[in-house]
């Protein structure tokens, strides 16, 4: 990390985005600098109407210079307004093609970059600091010639009007210059560690949100509020810690300006006793004085704003430069053998920047129309197996194939065409069902949409909506119950006609009929996919082809329901559990 004035990095990321609107960013400034012309010309406007209309009386002359006076403001008011409208167009639509970029990189990251960035700080680096950046550019553009030509200008407009007070310049900015410096050397590390706490405060949020039910289930209100205050009260003391800081800065120039005003009518008062200064000058001399002041403090709120938003870039930085995807990929590809959909060859797999494996060695194959159940208890390595299937994480050891083809060969696309995946959480999306539906096939006809209902047992909960597909959802799927809610995530997997179909637990709230139904009209799908249903219900799998039994990430059976029954005593123990060994006899 560079230090306060490290802008050039920051300009250099900007500047890709600036490119698209060189003109704005080119005019903003120059507009800008043409104001500052004309107000460096007021103070000597202002001494000629008291050197000379004044002095003489001539109400004529007066009038003749307050016109100019209000046509200098007219034409810099013009000038002002043109320069911002210039400023803004570039600050917004750069800032909002960034956000762009930024967002279509965060949806090609995979679960491993996502997983270790996490969806808070993703969060804020897509919202408070791409604004953070936004406000830079446009105050940047606005100030970054006009400041310093009007500090310099006005020293020089004071030279002409009389070198040795002109002198006192000379000394009171580059005062000014250290005090600014030193206020952002102190603040421009307090801004890092504001920036992530509030990455934490986001995530105590978000956390809240998702979980508001189950804290209200144990009735863990109290402890979650005293967390939150934990963290904003942090949050606050390091902004109230930076504030002070900033604090200093207005009464510090203050200082200095006004002491740096009293040596100027001090010795400009002797200089115009000695005839050698006119009144109209010493006003002339105390306004340049004035302006240097503002404009200081102008330049000093830009640097603070840039000091944000050098922050908020490297932060910005940090997402862009972290690779997308930390996959592994160029798998070879092998000759499908027959109706082989899915073939798993001593795959074992390890959750990234952990040692320990959650799948060990596990080896299946699975053909078109046949259907494998999987169950095991919580943390056997169920959803680790869907995850490795999908190649949403890299293997430790072993191969998975797809229609013969090294997953880690294919792209994320072309995985989706050939798997279709039923998460253990239904997501639905606001919009309409239809929309919800047609996420992975956007020219899926209304005839398809109806049968993938149909067949996943959801025809009826569209019927019954007003609008039928066109019916609204929202955020969430809120407006449905959790076991339509899966049904319609389901049908959405079915439109595209996957060849392989993984219901990842994803019939928990269906009760035992509907489910039976469900997994009838799969089995008698047109295009026969594969299919693997992922359960800890002993009733869902009973019927499968073959069923994989996961105990501690490790196999601990394979094959029919009865085979099962027979060798495998966890199997068994899931069974019995969740049917009495008198219910199984009778």
């Amino acid at each position: 990390m560079g230090g306060p004035f490290s802008i050039g990095r920051y300009m250099k990321f900007v500047f890709r985005y600036l490119k698209a609107y060189k003109i704005e960013s080119i005019l903003a400034p120059l507009f800008k600098m043409l104001e500052a012309i004309f107000e460096l010309f007021v103070p000597l406007v202002v001494a000629s109407i008291i050197d000379v209309g004044i002095t003489t009386n001539n109400m004529s002359y007066i009038l003749h210079r307050c016109g100019l006076l209000l046509l200098l403001a007219a034409i810099g008011l013009a000038v002002a307004i043109t320069a911002q409208f210039f400023a803004a167009k570039a600050a917004i639509f750069s800032a909002s093609k960034m956000r762009e970029d930024l967002f279509y990189h965060i949806q090609d990251m995979s679960h491993g970059s996502m997983d270790e960035l996490g969806s808070a700080t993703l969060v804020t680096r897509i919202t408070n600091d791409i604004n953070q950046v936004q406000n830079g550019i446009n105050m940047f553009l606005r100030l970054f010639l006009r400041s310093p030509f009007i500090v310099f200008g006005a020293m020089i407009m004071a030279f002409t009007v009389d070198a040795r007070v002109a002198s006192i310049f000379l000394v009171v900015i580059p005062l000014l210059g250290i005090i600014v410096y030193l206020v952002m050397k102190s603040t421009l590390p307090m801004f890092r560690k504001i920036q992530r706490n509030l990455d934490a405060v986001l995530g105590i949020v978000s956390e809240n949100l998702e979980g508001i039910r189950v804290i209200r289930a144990f009735g863990n209100e109290e402890k979650q509020e005293d967390q939150f205050v934990a963290k904003t009260g942090e949050l606050y003391q390091r902004q109230i810690g930076a504030g002070k800081i900033q604090a200093l800065l207005n009464p510090a120039t203050y200082i200095i300006v006004n002491v740096a005003v009293v040596c100027i009518l001090w010795i400009s008062g002797l200089r115009v006793e000695s005839g050698a200064l006119s009144t109209g000058e010493v006003v002339a001399l105390v306004n340049y004085m004035s302006q240097i002041l503002v404009e200081l403090i102008k330049l000093a709120n830009l640097i603070v704003l840039l000091t944000r938003a050098y922050s908020s870039v490297t932060r910005i930085q940090e997402v862009m430069e972290h690779p997308a995807d930390e996959r592994k990929h160029g798998g070879a590809a092998s000759k499908s053998l027959g109706q082989e959909v899915l073939n798993l060859s001593d795959v074992s797999f390890a959750y990234p920047d952990t040692v320990e494996e959650v799948l060990h060695q596990v080896t299946l194959q699975l053909h078109a129309g046949q259907t494998l159940g999987v169950i095991g208890g919580t943390g056997s390595g169920k959803s680790s197996l869907v995850h490795a299937i999908c190649h949403d994480y890299d293997l430790s050891g072993g191969q998975v194939r797809l229609m013969g083809d090294d997953v880690s060969g294919l792209s994320d696309e072309q995985i989706a065409k050939i798997v279709g995946v039923v998460p253990q959480q239904a997501q639905l999306f606001a919009g309409t069902i239809a929309q919800n539906l047609c996420i992975g096939h956007a020219e899926a006809s209304d005839e398809a949409l109806w049968n993938a209902l149909e067949a996943a047992c959801a025809k009826e909960v569209v019927e019954g909506k007003d609008g039928g597909l066109e019916a609204g959802v929202v955020k969430g799927g809120r407006n449905f119950s959790g076991g339509q809610r899966q049904c319609l995530t389901i049908a959405r997997a079915l439109v595209k006609k996957p060849r392989l179909l993984i219901l990842d637990d994803s019939a928990s709230a269906l009760d035992l009929g509907t489910e039976a139904r469900l997994r009838e009209n799969i089995k008698n799908l047109p295009w026969h996919p594969a299919t693997i249903i992922v359960s800890q219900r002993a009733s869902s799998v009973r019927e499968a082809d073959q069923i994989l039994v996961l105990e501690n990430g490790e196999v601990a059976g394979l094959g029919t329901h009865e085979e099962l029954m027979r060798s495998c005593e966890v199997y068994q123990e899931i069974y019995y559990s969740q049917f009495p060994r008198e219910e199984v006899g009778a």
